[in-house]
């Protein structure tokens, strides 16, 4: 069972779809957050949540501060799920919703959005491959903040994201079980 780990919506279930996504485990949400908010990096951000699946990262965020959140994800029965979850969400927050829930490719998406984002998490589907995500790591790269942090969930197995090609440097790195966490910033 996944739930919201702290803030406004602290405890709040939050249904995963039952095909096609691959949750976040508890350990690594709470290992990923306590790092970004050491680096101040939720309150009050515009985030971003790119192959949401269930959308826990982004409404985690949502809960702990961030001023609004994008969930993309392109699996019809996932973004309704993220619907649902958004909604419960919302209640807990209180105010106007901030999320908003948009059924999409990642690329397509980031080819038509506009503004820039403070707070990234790419969770791609671990049958990406390294030039798709490259891929997106471009298209992204014109959206962030000057001082975005980008976060990229991978398998272990898989190659390190090509962060130079995107214009993004690497802050930090670490390994969960068979979950590869990288924190990058526009150079």
């Amino acid at each position: 069972m996944t739930r919201i780990i702290a803030g406004a919506a602290r405890g709040i279930r939050i249904d995963v779809p039952d095909a096609g996504t691959r949750p976040t485990s508890d350990r690594v949400r709470e290992s990923v957050f306590g790092a970004l908010e050491a680096m101040d990096a939720i309150e009050s951000a515009r985030v971003l949540d790119l192959y949401a699946g269930s959308g826990a990262l982004g409404l985690e965020s949502w809960s702990r501060g961030a001023a609004s959140v994008d969930l993309v994800e392109r699996s019809r029965p996932a973004a309704t799920i993220i619907g649902r979850n958004t909604a419960a969400v919302a209640k807990a927050v209180g105010g106007p919703n901030a999320a908003k829930v948009h059924q999409s490719a990642v690329h397509a998406f980031l080819g038509r959005a506009t503004g820039t984002y403070d707070l990234v998490f790419t969770d791609p589907p671990y049958d990406l491959d390294d030039s798709a995500m490259t891929a997106d790591l471009v298209a992204l790269a014109p959206l962030l903040s000057a001082d975005a942090i980008v976060v990229i969930e991978r398998a272990k197995r898989s190659t390190a994201p090509d962060l130079d090609a995107a214009g993004l440097e690497l802050v930090r790195e670490r390994t969960y079980g068979d979950t590869a966490v990288w924190w990058a910033q526009p150079g």
